[in-house]
């Protein structure tokens, strides 16, 4: 229940709200992230909220409970587990998303076209390359979100869910190197050799991770760099995205959309609502997208993490696991 307000790094020591002052040896900071909120007029009105904290997610219950419509600014995946979530409370929802591509750091425009008629069929309207201008209000309660082109969605709820910015504030004010993040080096340690930085706050190769798998990653490794391990290094996470709205099976890992140098094995079946595509670079998987089927996409992550050859494996990769060992009597 104490508030840091300062850390002097020159004296070592963390100060706190009420007069508190705790010396330290070692220092690590995990201050986390801040949700973003756009700066539109209206966004000081009643009813607009971000999803972030208990605070926001009691603010949605409650206007859940009471019935209505919602608007979600942000088609990523936190903005869709919103939405999705209080569309199952009874609310009509509607996602408006400034990109062309739902999840587009996540999904390719194949996957993103089956997920928006996935989410239709949950109660979940999608608006897409659409620009927000306003937020309208009425007697101090959000009523409506205005978009650039004129058309107006009413609304009794606002969700912002359009990113998070790390949390630097403590950082930069000790004088501790910053970017987007507080910088690491691959110790996780800060620009002063006795502060160290982890999770959302930290910029590590130029990186700020917003995921959690990255954040144990660094968990670990600075584990063993405070118990005297000194060859313990984090050099960077592969990542890996499984959407948790309930019953849309969604993976997504390394660079799924491809590039120049790579190849795409695409298989679709559009009657099961089934879309798989692997991309291969040099012999090895660098990326993967699946919807509808996502059984194999721990397969997959492996052998894009272990760099395996997989060109012998070509013909039958993209029906996954079961079916290529099988064949290849393994």
């Amino acid at each position: 229940g104490v508030a840091v307000t300062a850390v002097d790094a020159r004296l070592k020591k963390v100060l706190g709200a009420g007069g508190v002052s705790v010396a330290y040896d070692k220092l690590i900071l995990a201050t986390g992230s801040d949700p973003v909120r756009l700066p539109l007029p209206g966004a000081d009105l009643t009813g607009v909220v971000t999803f972030r904290d208990l605070d926001d997610v009691e603010a949605m219950v409650a206007a859940a409970d009471a019935g209505g419509r919602a608007v979600v600014i942000g088609g990523g995946l936190l903005g869709l587990e919103a939405a999705y979530g209080l569309a199952q409370r009874g609310m009509a929802a509607t996602v408006v998303h400034l990109m062309d591509v739902l999840m587009e750091r996540q999904l390719d425009e194949s996957a993103s076209f089956l997920l928006r008629a996935a989410l239709a069929e949950r109660g979940v309207e999608t608006v897409l390359g659409a620009q927000s201008e306003a937020i309208v209000g009425e007697d101090g309660r959000v009523a409506g979100l205005r978009l650039k082109d004129g058309t107006l969605i009413p609304c009794d709820l606002l969700v912002m869910a359009v990113g998070i910015r790390p949390n630097t504030a403590l950082a930069a004010e000790a004088g501790l190197k910053v970017g987007r993040g507080v910088v690491v080096d691959d110790q996780m340690r800060t620009s002063d050799p006795a502060v160290f930085a982890i999770g959302e706050c930290a910029e590590h190769r130029g990186v700020a991770y917003g995921l959690v798998a990255p954040i144990w990653e660094m968990c670990r490794t600075l584990g063993k760099v405070l118990t005297g391990d000194g060859t313990a290094a984090y050099e960077g996470s592969l990542l890996q995205t499984r959407l948790k709205v309930s019953g849309v099976d969604v993976f997504s890992a390394g660079r799924f959309a491809g590039g120049e140098g790579c190849e795409d094995i695409v298989f679709r079946d559009a009657a099961r609502g089934v879309y798989k595509r692997v991309v291969i670079e040099d012999g090895k998987v660098a990326g993967a997208v699946l919807f509808g089927d996502a059984a194999d996409g721990g397969w997959y992550f492996d052998l894009m993490r272990q760099g395996a050859a997989v060109s012998e494996l070509r013909e039958t990769l993209i029906f996954g696991q079961a079916i290529t060992e099988a064949l290849r009597g393994t």
